[in-house]
Order: C-alpha cells, then structure tokens, then sequence
C-alpha cells in the first residue's frame, strides 16, 4: 500500500480515455502522442521510483504552439496534466496519475541563441543543463547551475525545482541565472516574461515561476545567463576526524566571509562508496571529506586557500591534500557528482534534500545519524554544506515493506529537524509528493491558503500537476 497518497482518479475521464486521445491525436502528429501500455510506462514514474501510476497518455510536442493546443485542450476536457522535463526529480515532481496526461519537453532540445556580448543564451525546456555548458565552454563561457544529473535533466525541470548544485554556493542556484521564460498558460496563451535582461518592470512573475514545479505553466524556452569561466579553478581535500569537527569548519569558514565557488561534504561511508567507484584519491582513513573549490588567479587562490586551511587547522584538519592536475581535479569532481548512482551499486536508498543554517551543522550532522540509528538503518551523507543543503542518502532494501516504511520515517524525521534548526524542507529538490503532506509543519495554515490562492490564479481548477506540493486536504480555488 503507498504510504503517500494519491488523488483518485476521476471516473469520467477513465472513461473517455479512447475520445480524448483521438482528440490529442488531431493536435501532435502521431510520433507525438503515446499511448500502449508499454510506451507509456516509462512515464509512470521519476527518480522517486518507490511511487509509480500509469498515465491516461504522454504527449511529446516539438514546439510551444503544439504545448499550447495541448494545454487548452486539456483544460476544456478537464484532464489534469503533469509537465515532465526529463524525469529526473527525487522528490517525485513528474510522477503522474491514472487520470493525467503527461506532457513532456525532451524534444525541445534546441539553443536557439547564444549573445556572448551581453552573456545570455536562449534555449528551449529539454536541452539538458550539460548541454548548455558545452555550447558555451569553447569561447571560456559556462552555465552555472549544475545538479549532479546535469547530463540529464532539462533546463525545464531546472525551473520547476529551482534547482542548485556544487557550485551554486557562489553563482547562485537556477532563479539566479534565469532571465526569462516563454510560458504556456493552462488555457494555451504564451506569455513572455522577463528576457535578455537584468531586470524587468512590473511584479516578479518570473520569481514566482521558478520552484513553482510546474503548477502555474509549462515552460518550454528559456533566457539563461552565461558567466565568463575563471582565469582557474583548484579543488582541494580537507579530511577530518569527525563529521562535527568537519561541520564546524564549514560554519566557520562562511562565518569569516570567504565565499569559495564550491564546498561538498562527504562522511566515512560516502567517501567509502565514491572511493570505491571514481578512484578519486579521497583519503580513506578520515571521518569526513570536504571538497573546496577556490577559483581566480594563482595569487588569488594561493590567498583564499591559505585563510581556509588556517581555519580547517583550528578544527582539527588531518589531512590538506590540493589537486596537482586537471585530470586529479576531474577525478575529484567525478567522485562527488557520481555519488548517488554509486550509492545505488551497493544498496537501495532515499535522497532527502533539506536545508539548514550552517552554523547548524555539527548539530545537525551528530543529530542526523541518530536518527538513521534509532531506525536501525545506515546513512550516507553527501552535500553541499556551504549553503547547508543537506542529501542524506538512506540506505535500505526495497522489497523489505518494513525497512521501506522505516526509510521514509527516517526521512521525515530529518527534514522536521532542518525545519526545527531554522532551515526548510527543501534546497534544490522541490517539494513533489515527497515532502508534501510535511508543508503544515513549515507553514502556518494562513501560509498555505495564501500560496495557494496565488497558486489558483493561474490554475483555478487544479489541473497542472495537482498531486504535488500542497497537502490534499485543505486545498484553496481562487
């Protein structure tokens, strides 16, 4: 039985299925639409593959006049619709339902522009985070948002989750590199907002879009920014005895405001799992890991470094050991991006996503791992400790209901913590269906109605992606 649940599906529009496909069938052309059983069922689910539902049919448009047919079709059948970007949220934000079509951006893959003079380029919803990057890198220009799935996931599913990465300790996490969309309304208008620059008049709709897990729209182009590379980068290993010991570094490393352009922790059992994988060169007889990232000039890294180790060496640093080479730092890196599909080699696990203030940590990290031990469980943790946005990876069997069940409460558990401690429930993941039915423990009832009636503006029927974010009782129209 899943402990999540669900809105049932709507009887009517079971029953309709055969008519409202031959309607979708008049809109896309026919490689658009799928239907079969076995082609739909790769869209029953996202990276959150404990929940999976078979959708009502997946629509694959090619521009944002077909999204646009799709939309205002849909909404005169009153069909829900779950946007898809390229399935790769944690938190289940492209699950979808029995009842639903799944509209999905993969084939809108193109870079549309690229302005290197004013440092913008503009890119339809499926080209992948990567790929921007690699459009760019030859005239020493990169994109900086970078998720360890950016070789998949979409520059679309970015939006929706407002999400972060390694780097984004400097440059800032998806709304601060968006500069604007192309928009599809639930009833088919397209809409631009913001564009090719720094600000825009009028309400800050374009804030609101981002982290809005497609609830308001489909997204389908977007104007990113593109940032000059760094004269260099060096990522260098800071291992310490304890995990408390390498969380107070951290607390105390923002504290004095060196702000590096990245800083990832790793406890024993991850270094373990990414050792064993990427052969990176972690040291292996440490409690924790921390990868600092500084960038600049030779003078300038040589500084920042210097007042980081002074300051590890106050808490108790027992290994410095600073990449000599491209293909070390290459190493260093694919360790820590590897991290999760490492961990799946050697067990089953839940990715939870909270955040906290750093100077939290070495509470949090000691609290975290009683927790996990209280269910009988393991936890290896991996994150990106300079904005405190933990990914405690819970580590359980799967065809055990019981340790499922205890993983999920283990989750939980960790992210009341981060709200408790001052944080929130989610960093860079989004809320999905995972984090869900916890919105009542980070926001007032007065809270939610009111992001809700913000919510029903552009949805006053609940159509786009209803199964997610808001709690299913209590629900708000405009």
């Amino acid at each position: 039985m899943s402990a999540i649940a669900f809105p049932e599906p709507d009887a009517g529009i079971l029953a309709r299925r055969e008519s409202i496909i031959a309607g979708l069938s008049r809109l896309v052309p026919p490689q658009a639409l799928i239907t079969s059983d076995d082609e739909r069922r790769p869209y029953e689910t996202d990276a959150l593959t404990a929940y999976r539902r078979m959708p009502l049919a997946v629509v694959l448009p090619s521009t944002t006049q077909e999204v646009a047919a799709v939309l205002r079709y849909c909404l005169e059948q009153g069909v829900p619709v779950v946007p898809r970007g390229s399935g790769t949220s944690l938190a289940g934000g492209a699950i979808p339902q029995e009842d639903a079509v799944v509209i999905g951006v993969s084939k809108m893959n193109r870079i549309l522009e690229i302005d290197y003079a004013n440092r913008i380029a503009r890119v339809e919803a499926g080209v992948t985070n990567l790929a921007v990057t690699g459009a760019v890198s030859a005239e020493g220009f990169f994109y900086a948002p970078d998720p360890s799935s950016q070789l998949a996931c979409s520059i679309g599913g970015n939006i929706g989750m407002n999400s972060g990465g390694a780097h984004c300790l400097k440059y800032g996490v998806t709304t601060n590199n968006v500069l604007g969309v192309t928009m599809v309304m639930l009833d088919g208008s397209i809409v631009e907002i913001g564009g090719g620059h720094l600000d825009s008049p009028g309400y800050d709709l374009l804030g609101l879009i981002n982290g809005s897990e497609g609830q308001l729209g489909i997204v389908t182009e977007a104007t990113v920014r593109i940032l000059r590379a760094a004269e260099g980068a060096r990522p260098v290993l800071f291992g310490f005895p304890t995990s408390e010991q390498a969380g107070a570094a951290v607390a105390a490393i923002i504290g004095a405001g060196i702000i590096p352009v990245a800083m990832e922790f790793m406890d024993k059992p991850a270094i373990e799992i990414c050792e064993a994988f990427a052969k990176a060169g972690y040291p292996m007889d440490v409690e924790a890991l921390l990868i600092i990232e500084v960038e600049g000039s030779d003078t300038e890294m040589d500084a920042q470094l210097a007042r980081i180790v002074a300051i590890a060496r106050e808490h108790g640093v027992k290994t410095v050991k600073e990449s000599q080479s491209a293909m070390e730092s290459a190493a260093i890196w694919k360790g820590r991006k590897s991290a999760f599909g490492a961990t799946g080699r050697i067990a089953d696990y839940i990715c939870m996503d909270g955040t906290i203030p750093t100077g939290q940590l070495p509470y949090v990290l000691k609290r975290m791992d009683e927790i996990v031990k209280a269910y009988g469980l393991r936890v290896a943790n991996v994150f990106h400790a300079g904005d405190g946005n933990l990914h405690p990876l819970i580590l359980y069997n799967c065809n055990d209901p019981v340790e499922a069940q205890k993983a999920e409460d283990a989750g939980m558990d960790i992210l009341k913590l981060c709200v408790e401690v001052g944080g929130c429930l989610t960093g860079e993941h989004g809320v999905g269906i995972e984090k869900r039915d916890l919105m009542t423990f980070q926001f007032t009832e007065a809270d939610l109605a009111q992001q809700m009636r913000v919510r029903a503006v552009f949805d006053a029927g609940w159509l786009l992606n209803p199964a997610k974010v808001f709690p299913l009782e209590g629900r708000v129209a405009a």
